[in-house]
């Protein structure tokens, strides 16, 4: 162990323990600094990165450890994690699968990681393989849920049913709820909404501490104050080129448009890039958030730009000319991005709200981060917070736009998928029209019914859980429906 190892070692490694990944950042960076080929400086960064979700950041740090130690497993192990989460499922499966042979607890890691690398590319058959072979992984308490899920397509009620149970008793709070969620799906499919609807309210009641909606909404709330006087400030860096957003709320159909306009050979989906929020972590740590990000100076904000534009790049499909960014936090930031990012094609996605909620309630989220979707009632109040800006902001900040109606994509995707691409200056292409047949691995949600041709199957899907809908929904429906009129 060399000096700098044992100066910053034991440190980062205590505060990566204690979830305190900005301070262990911290630590790592003056450890790499200090030792440039360390593998552990270097593995310990990535750790930092990856438990504050910069992956990107993650990815470059793990690239320079693999210069250093090609064959070295930690590297490859979190490597195999960071490809997952970019959607890079070959490379991920790759690195993953020759760290399963051996007995020990990292073996078992591996298997674990490799069997969701499976589950989310949709490679089915091999993950049923694997669930056939023997190995130390059979004996954690995990591998039940896997083998459930590997059950799900040819035995979806006795799949529920071992899902329940491990999230009704299982000591580990994310396998509960991981377990919980998919057996509410399976719920769901079969048509014992009253049983999905109960299990995913205890799953939401098991999350956490409350969440403080109030806190979440007040940027959007000075949003709409200060874009009631126009725009405030002047964007100071030259308009970007190549990048459009998607801005919407999740369960909306974005997943559903990005791998529409990703089998586009011009376009390439980035996924739900970080870009947008390290972006506003940073405006905010500058004191240049509100009416002061009229003081943002040129320099600052072409830094800023630089910064999400050089890990986009790298996420951009080689030969597409443009990206599209499926960030989900977007529609909080506005002011920001038409400040750092100004000339961003946005498309906005709207879907029925009732649709979208109680999709948003029945499905997996982070509750540290997503609190607001454990209740009816917080989500309702985020949609009418959402289109409280929405689309007007967008034409007041000089956003050039285009507002999609999932329902409307749904009945005519060339009209909808068209108008996305002609604001682009792309023409339509049949594969546009064919997302099932994109090959590209979508690390969401919504992996899974992406592989499926365009369908109106979950259009009015909350009628099945129409007891849980008052008339305190009335002002959303309807103008979701005049908004669909209009068009």
């Amino acid at each position: 162990m060399s000096a700098a190892d044992a100066q910053f070692g034991p440190e980062a490694e205590r505060l990566l323990a204690a979830g305190r990944a900005a301070d262990a950042l911290q630590v790592a960076e003056a450890w790499c600094a200090k030792a440039r080929t360390s593998v552990a400086a270097w593995l310990a960064r990535a750790s930092a990165d990856m438990q504050l979700g910069r992956m990107d950041a993650a990815d470059r740090g793990l690239e320079a450890a693999e210069r250093i130690a090609p064959r070295d497993r930690r590297v490859a192990f979190l490597r195999g994690l960071v490809d997952q989460h970019l959607g890079r499922t070959d490379s991920s499966v790759a690195r993953l699968r020759p760290l399963t042979a051996g007995d020990g607890a990292d073996a078992v890691e591996a298997w674990l990681a490799l069997a969701d690398s499976l589950w989310i590319g949709g490679r089915t058959d091999e993950l049923r393989e694997e669930l056939a072979r023997s190995g130390p992984w059979a004996a954690d308490p995990r591998h039940a849920m896997w083998v459930a899920r590997g059950a799900s397509a040819t035995d979806p009620e006795g799949a529920a049913s071992a899902l329940r149970g491990i999230a009704e008793s299982s000591p580990n709070p994310v396998l509960r709820r991981v377990a919980g969620f998919d057996a509410v799906r399976l719920l769901d499919r079969a048509g014992r909404f009253r049983e999905a609807l109960d299990l995913a309210g205890r799953l939401h009641r098991d999350g956490g501490p409350p969440f403080d909606v109030e806190a979440f909404l007040a940027p959007v709330r000075m949003q709409r104050a200060l874009l009631a006087g126009g725009r405030w400030f002047t964007p100071q860096p030259a308009p970007v080129e190549g990048l459009a957003m998607l801005v919407a709320l999740p369960r909306s159909g974005t997943s559903l448009l990005e791998q529409m306009l990703d089998a586009h050979p011009a376009v390439s989906g980035i996924g739900e890039y970080e870009g947008v929020r390290l972006m506003g972590e940073s405006l905010a740590a500058m004191g240049r958030t509100g009416r002061a990000l009229s003081q943002l100076s040129r320099p600052e904000a072409i830094r800023l730009q630089r910064a999400y534009l050089d890990d986009a790049l790298r996420r951009r499909r080689r030969g597409a000319r443009w990206m599209l960014d499926k960030t989900l936090r977007a529609w909080r930031l506005l002011p920001a991005l038409a400040a750092v990012l100004p000339g961003t094609r946005c498309l906005h996605v709207v879907r029925d709200p009732r649709d979208m909620a109680i999709s948003i309630h029945l499905s997996f989220f982070r509750p540290d981060r997503d609190g607001w979707t454990a209740s009816l009632e917080m989500i309702r109040r985020v949609v009418e917070a959402q289109e409280s800006i929405l689309p007007e902001a967008l034409s007041t900040l000089g956003l050039p736009h285009e507002t999609v109606v999932y329902e409307d994509l749904v009945a005519d995707p060339a009209e909808g998928a068209g108008r996305c691409l002609r604001l682009m200056g792309l023409s339509m292409e049949d594969a546009v029209l064919r997302p099932q047949d994109n090959r590209r691995t979508v690390h969401t949600l919504s992996h899974a019914q992406v592989r499926q041709p365009i369908n109106s199957s979950s259009i009015g899907r909350w009628r099945n859980y129409e007891r849980a809908f008052g008339p305190e929904w009335d002002a959303l429906v309807a103008r979701h429906e005049a908004r669909r009129a209009s068009r």
